[in-house]
């Protein structure tokens, strides 16, 4: 079988075409773990995978059968310059991918994505001073297994392949003055923004552990968000008809697409928290829709919420919707 590669727009993901969309939509409410009447997965639902629990020698060398992935969780930290966090997800996408060598062509069974119970319990003894150094040495115990990024940035817009640099209102002395980076990276979707206040979530997942379908992989996503919001406070997250992230009362607070290369993801989600994730929207039209609003998590609380609590409520809610069990 030929190799699998897919781009589905990044953060902020919509058409391309804004006269494609009508601004006065009715959303459609999200009911958590909703479970779709047909087999084909649509863009408005999200199917619970109800995984047995997997007892085999063969992927699991303890035996037990767990759904151990690593989380590499650094939302309370300083943010990060974008692209050492892109070429990090590279590296670890690559090693995914030799994992999976001969898997098509030969029909082999891939070794785990999971960690086994005996990694899952390794902790680094060396005091790293990069994130990225940690993330490298902990993979080397369980090389080409899943793991979950979870950070903020330093401010960014990020163009897709065939972004629209129209889209960008600032020139880049304009840029430069503000210390904003503009980036053009490997994905589908026009132009976003990452910065301080938002949390940005990479998982490095192969999804042959979970389902073999990019629709269900994104509504996965996005369910895990709104379980995440309603577990803070908000309860009235929903999607949207025919546009991919999370939004609240007509205001889009989390942003999401991956690219996947033979069912391995990299990029994935962001959720803007406090109001410093905003400011920065205003020089952009986020990917291409003009006259939609972005808000944050703390706009809809009495109570707000760090990016670094909220960071281990979605923790939780990957947790159950991937039915896996994330390691520090």
């Amino acid at each position: 079988m030929t190799e699998l590669a897919f781009v589905v727009p990044l953060l902020m993901a919509c058409f391309t075409n804004p006269s494609n969309w009508s601004l006065n939509r009715q959303p459609q409410f999200s009911t958590k773990l909703k479970v779709a009447s047909k087999p084909q997965q649509q863009l408005g639902q999200f199917q619970k995978l109800n995984i047995s629990q997997i007892v085999s020698d063969k992927n699991d060398a303890s035996g037990n059968g767990g759904r151990y992935v690593r989380i590499h969780d650094f939302s309370e930290m300083e943010p990060f310059e974008f692209t050492s966090m892109w070429e990090l997800q590279k590296i670890l996408v690559q090693n995914h991918l030799e994992r999976l060598v001969g898997v098509d062509s030969q029909q082999l069974s891939p070794d785990s994505q999971f960690l086994t119970s005996i990694e899952s319990n390794y902790c680094s003894t060396t005091v790293k001073t990069d994130a990225v150094g940690d993330v490298l040495d902990m993979d080397e115990t369980g090389k080409g297994r899943d793991c979950i990024i979870m950070l903020q940035h330093q401010p960014v817009y990020t163009l897709g392949t065939g972004s629209d640099t129209r889209y960008v209102k600032m020139d880049e002395e304009k840029l430069q003055s503000l210390g904003i980076q503009l980036v053009r990276i490997e994905r589908g979707g026009e132009v976003t923004y990452h910065g301080p206040g938002q949390l940005t979530v990479y998982p490095i997942v192969d999804l042959r552990g979970y389902k073999k379908d990019i629709h269900w992989y994104m509504r996965a996503l996005e369910e895990a968000i709104i379980i995440a919001l309603e577990n803070v406070g908000v309860k009235d997250a929903v999607r949207e008809n025919d546009a991919t992230g999370v939004w609240v009362n007509n205001k889009k607070v989390a942003a999401l697409g991956v690219k996947v290369r033979r069912w391995v993801t990299m990029h994935g989600l962001a959720v803007n928290v406090d109001n410093r994730a905003l400011g920065n929207f205003e020089g952009i039209v986020p990917c291409g829709l003009i006259g939609r609003d972005v808000g944050c998590v703390n706009d809809f609380l009495d109570k707000p919420v760090s990016v670094g609590e909220f960071a281990r409520h979605l923790r939780s809610a990957l947790q159950e919707v991937f039915e896996i069990e994330c390691i520090s």
